[in-house]
């Protein structure tokens, strides 16, 4: 299809000046299928400086605004006619949630909720190939499964059992996702994801904030002794992911994409160090490495069972923990100016988590 002349179909993408939104962002106008409407409200973890390669590409349009403003979403539905929206827009860091709650309750659910109002009211005036043809895409969290021992994983029957305000307020989102399909007929798609890693990754996350810590010879704090399992995921992975699932994912259905790179949090930041050593020089930065008292609820072990989307629409991830996280180094290490400027939007590299809600 690539080579034929066809009409490019338009996405409306929310929160695309985050992390994963802005690699998604960035893949879509880069392939020239697409035009992308991206709404996104700025708020500290929302950076345009990763967009900065597409600002002045036709096929991109920026809007700044909030997902829970209706008057803005439906204008800007009724104005660009998207066949699909992408949700990331989301507060997403676990420590944040536990001394804030209520902005994950605000976004993740009350304003989330309002999307869906505004999805609901312009595919039902969508008429034959339109309306068939429209998705609404929601992009989740791994954590709403809560935690896991030391075997077994997560698939898509899983039962919800979150255990952070972050993941029960994307769990509610979750729910509202499935109850406007099922009651409404609303096409949507849910994606469930490990934890993911790459360029453009603010720096209160773990892999970000190793990287840049260490670069500054300061310590590298873990949290408890280490031992808590991850699955990690490659952001352009999980971009490839979301894309596939918009494409051929069937309505009303969940996805599980995950990375098969379960390691312990110890396990990555000992990784980092190596490949800081490698390519950075100085003293082994693994004698960084500092045990601080945990993150409270923090749960022990996520682990993916993406079988689903590899058997019924044939994706897998393709980079190793491996391969990806040289990438993901030698990118911080090659764009400081992107890294101070993401560390100047509200985040100094301080510890969250410990202070209980406001």
């Amino acid at each position: 299809m690539r080579g034929e002349q066809r009409e490019k179909r338009t996405i409306l993408v929310t929160g695309g000046a985050g992390f994963i939104g802005g690699n998604f962002v960035l893949d879509q106008v880069a392939s020239g299928d697409s035009v992308v409407v991206n709404l996104d409200a700025l708020t500290y973890a929302g950076n345009l400086d990763t967009l900065a390669p597409v600002s002045k590409n036709s096929d991109y349009i920026f809007v700044r605004g909030r997902i829970g403003d209706r008057e803005l979403v439906d204008r800007l539905l009724a104005e660009h006619r998207p066949s699909a929206i992408v949700n990331f827009a989301a507060e997403t860091h676990v420590d944040r949630s536990i001394d804030g709650p209520k902005a994950f309750v605000q976004t993740n659910v009350v304003e989330t909720h309002e999307l869906l109002e505004a999805a609901l009211s312009y595919w039902g005036a969508l008429e034959g190939e339109d309306h068939d043809a429209f998705r609404f895409l929601h992009v989740s969290t791994d954590e709403v499964y809560g935690t896991l021992g030391p075997t077994g994983y997560f698939t898509e029957e899983s039962p919800f059992r979150p255990n952070s305000p972050y993941a029960a307020s994307k769990a509610a989102s979750d729910h509202l996702l499935r109850a406007y399909h099922h009651t409404y007929g609303l096409p949507t798609l849910t994606t469930n994801c490990s934890n993911n890693y790459g360029p453009y990754h603010f720096p209160e996350k773990l892999i970000p904030l190793m990287i840049l810590t260490a670069l500054r010879g300061e310590s590298l704090p873990v949290y408890g002794d280490g031992q808590q399992v991850r699955d990690w995921l490659y952001v352009e992975d999980h971009c490839r992911a979301i894309l596939t699932v918009l494409e051929r994912g069937r309505p009303g259905e969940t996805y599980n994409v995950g990375g098969h790179n379960e390691r312990t949090n110890l396990e990555v930041v000992k990784t980092i160090c190596a490949l800081l050593d490698e390519f950075a020089g100085g003293s082994p930065h693994e004698s960084l490495i500092t045990f601080v008292a945990d993150r409270p609820g923090h749960d022990r072990r996520y682990a993916i069972d993406a079988g689903k989307i590899e058997r019924e629409l044939g994706w897998k991830p393709e980079e190793t923990l491996e391969t990806g996280m040289e990438k993901t180094v030698r990118w911080y290490l090659e764009n400081p100016r992107w890294c101070e400027a993401a560390r100047s939007r509200g985040y100094m590299g301080e510890r969250l988590g410990l202070g209980g809600p406001a």
